[in-house]
């Protein structure tokens, strides 16, 4: 409704869900909403025909409805005009009572509201936080096309565990047994090894993570990266800054609308993020209260208060925690040369929560082969990725970011599942 530029007195067609109708003295208010927006259409009680008006009373709300008729000026209507209309169709109607209050006059619980999700999201609020999403992800591609990145798309089917764990969702293939995909942190990394320098992936993973929290997921969205010829992980951490930052500009810019209908603000972050190593980060709790073991990665309590004391000292929402315990890295990630109980990997919080995980990856051969079986595995398991290292591959590094997190923590929302079209969790497979 909100795409054409109307005129006093143009004839228009207005189709939508009929959300609303109001009897007022001698007329009767219609108001209908589409994607873009609402409009009103006013009927004359004592001009209209009563056959029309009685067809009217008796359409439900939330049936699908179109009007023709013609624009008049009226700055107390939702878009500055209402609609005198010449005739009135029911397209579907909707049966009555709704399972839930589409008007959102009625508190509904977020089970509830999943299991109908198809109506939750003709609220305009809960629309709101999907076009924002859209636009992040319109955002992050515009991102990496003009930083020289190729975008690919790797299978989500895969033979052996990305990390080595049990947290895999097992299925039945052919006559073999397959999993989805973890990560596809093998393949970006073979890319780099086939000499593509740069490469961005989104998509689906799976975890077969048994958790039951307001920031887990048993499939989320992924935005990975990987790029060839760094230096160390610091040149990874300056792309992600970098995307974070021209993302959020982007947002400021181009989805104004739905950040009001949130009443939410976004300020363009300022440069660069602070920068906490995992010692320092012990210090900081320790003096907070908060006691970490030595070596071992923060819990949930321990990053929502490095966050806020972060926004206490630099009043910034981000924080890169960065040179983590070689104890609880991967296999494939670099260890610092001087300091091998320590790595190159780094996580990005917002708002205290982990949004990122990045590091450079080792890509030396023998190092490769022995930090695997340091860990535990068998090199065999791994033949395939390990095989990269034997032909020549650059020195790399990557990332990846969890796009429902980024957009829960940007309109501080309560729930991931909130930022989640079809969420799946340990209870939940359906719709």
């Amino acid at each position: 409704m909100r795409e054409g530029i109307f005129e006093e007195g143009q004839r228009v067609t207005v189709q939508g869900h009929l959300e609303e109708i109001r009897d007022l003295g001698g007329l009767k208010f219609v108001i209908l909403r589409d994607i873009k927006g609402r409009v009103q259409v006013v009927f004359n009680k004592k001009t209209a025909a009563q056959e029309l008006l009685g067809l009217i009373d008796s359409t439900s709300r939330e049936s699908v409805v179109r009007v023709v008729g013609r624009v008049k000026k009226d700055a107390r209507a939702p878009l500055g005009f209402e609609i005198e209309p010449e005739s009135f169709e029911v397209l579907s109607k909707a049966e009555t009572p709704l399972p839930i209050d589409v008007a959102g006059k009625t508190e509904t619980n977020l089970d509830t509201r999943l299991d109908w999700r198809f109506l939750d999201l003709r609220r305009p609020e809960v629309a709101a936080v999907f076009k924002i999403q859209s636009k992040l992800g319109k955002a992050i591609r515009e991102f990496f096309d003009k930083k020289g990145f190729y975008e690919i798309h790797t299978s989500k089917i895969v033979s052996q565990a990305t990390e080595g764990g049990a947290n895999v969702f097992p299925i039945f293939y052919f006559k073999r047994t397959a999993y989805l995909a973890q990560s596809p942190q093998f393949y970006k990394q073979m890319m780099i090894a086939a000499g593509f320098e740069k490469v961005w992936e989104i998509g689906p993973v799976f975890r077969a993570e048994p958790h039951h929290t307001p920031r887990h997921l048993c499939e989320y969205t992924s935005i990975d990266l990987e790029m060839g010829y760094i230096k160390n992980h610091l040149d990874v951490i300056d792309v992600v800054e970098e995307l974070m930052v021209y993302s959020l500009d982007y947002l400021r810019r181009e989805a104004q609308e739905e950040l009001d209908l949130l009443q939410k603000e976004i300020k363009t972050p300022s440069r660069p993020f602070p920068r906490v190593t995992m010692r320092e980060a012990y210090s900081i709790l320790s003096e907070r209260g908060i006691n970490v073991e030595y070596g071992s990665d923060l819990d949930p309590t321990g990053e929502k208060e490095l966050g806020l004391a972060v926004k206490e000292k630099f009043g910034h929402d981000f924080v890169f925690l960065t040179e983590f315990p070689w104890r609880v890295a991967q296999f494939y990630h670099m260890r610092k040369s001087e300091e091998p109980e320590w790595t190159n990997r780094a996580d990005l919080l917002f708002k205290g929560l982990e949004i990122c995980t990045l590091a450079q990856r080792e890509h030396r051969y023998d190092v490769l082969l022995s930090q695997a079986r340091e860990k535990g595995l068998n090199p065999k398991d791994f033949e395939f990725y390990l095989n990269f290292f034997r032909y020549g591959v650059p020195p790399h590094g990557g990332g990846a970011l969890g796009i429902e997190r980024i957009v829960m923590q940007l309109l501080d929302l309560k729930n991931v599942r909130e930022a989640v079209l079809l969420p799946r969790t340990p209870e939940r497979l359906v719709p």
